[in-house]
């Protein structure tokens, strides 16, 4: 087993020391916030917990993850390193500058974010070979999916090497060879949203319409026929028919959507403030999260790899 050590201990830190303590791999957690970082043997629990584990599990997996009191002494012996701040440039690139100096000179630095590109983080690296993106998804402990980000420095044995970890803890590690914003879900997830979006600013069909849809339609095959097999089953002469008569009509912006700037004048700005696209109440908030963890939780047993069905 490799010795495994995340840095911050927030919802995904958290999710990642416990997936691989969970597996059996010894973890060293360390965030410089005092209150995070005391809260995560009782965060890793109650997500066990949630998961279905049972108390022995739950004490092994607890009894695999340390705290350090500090970054130095939190990688010093790390076979793999899991960087897991908030999304600021700036403070994970002086992160890996403290990591570099710390961590074993064979050790893998992985930065997890979903938003920034991996080159910005690791550019002044003197050891960028070695750097890499790991995007987990939220819950991370929860979504089986991890893109694996290389750069154009990447070492392919160090990514492949991550790879194989991830697998071997159970998640579903994914290949992106070629470092772009956004990598590979958060482009295919934020093509739908902005057409989406596109149609209620148009007056196409409510937001609800929109919702209703893609759970009733595609949404319900997405977690076991993907796209591109989809294109496959149909046919590429269905496909390509299909795109001659809808694609010169989708929205092809390259900004933001004026209308999420509208909803935020309004004070529209979610779920947690009783109103964005939708109207909401105030326990909704609360009963959507539950929702959608117990679908987790029931997909998990169906699909327990979380890709074939």
């Amino acid at each position: 087993m490799s010795r495994v050590a995340v840095i911050g201990g927030g919802l995904m830190g958290h999710g990642i020391a416990l997936t691989f303590a969970r597996a059996g791999h010894q973890v060293l957690v360390f965030d410089p916030v005092a209150e995070a970082l005391a809260s995560v043997p009782g965060r890793v629990a109650e997500s066990l917990e949630l998961l279905g584990a049972g108390v022995d599990e739950v004490t092994a997996a607890l009894g695999r993850i340390a705290l350090a009191s500090g970054l130095g002494d939190c990688v010093k012996d790390a076979a793999y390193v899991f960087e897991a701040a908030p999304e600021k440039l700036e403070l994970k690139r002086s992160i890996f500058a403290e990591l570099e100096a710390h961590a074993p000179d064979d050790a893998v630095l992985a930065s997890n974010t979903s938003v920034i590109q991996i080159s910005k983080i690791m550019e002044c690296l003197p050891t960028r070979h070695r750097a890499l993106g790991t995007h987990w998804w939220n819950p991370p402990h929860m979504i089986p999916l991890v893109e694996v980000v290389k750069t154009e420095w990447t070492d392919p044995a160090k990514a492949k090497a991550m790879h194989a970890l991830l697998g071997a803890v159970g998640k579903t590690p994914v290949m992106v060879e070629k470092d772009v914003p956004g990598f590979i879900g958060n482009r295919l997830q934020h093509a739908l949203w902005r057409e989406a979006i596109s149609l209620v600013e148009n007056g196409i069909c409510s937001a609800k319409a929109v919702d209703d849809v893609v759970k009733a339609s595609f949404g319900r095959r997405l977690a076991v026929l993907g796209p591109l097999e989809n294109a496959d089953l149909v046919g590429i002469e269905l496909t390509q028919d299909i795109h001659a008569q809808v694609l010169f009509d989708l929205d092809r912006s390259t900004e933001p959507s004026q209308y999420l700037q509208t909803l935020r004048d309004a004070g529209r700005t979610g779920m947690a403030a009783g109103a964005g696209f939708r109207e909401w109440k105030e326990d909704d908030l609360a009963a959507t999260k539950e929702r959608v963890a117990d679908h987790l939780r029931k997909l998990e047993a169906i699909l327990p790899d979380g890709s074939d069905a």
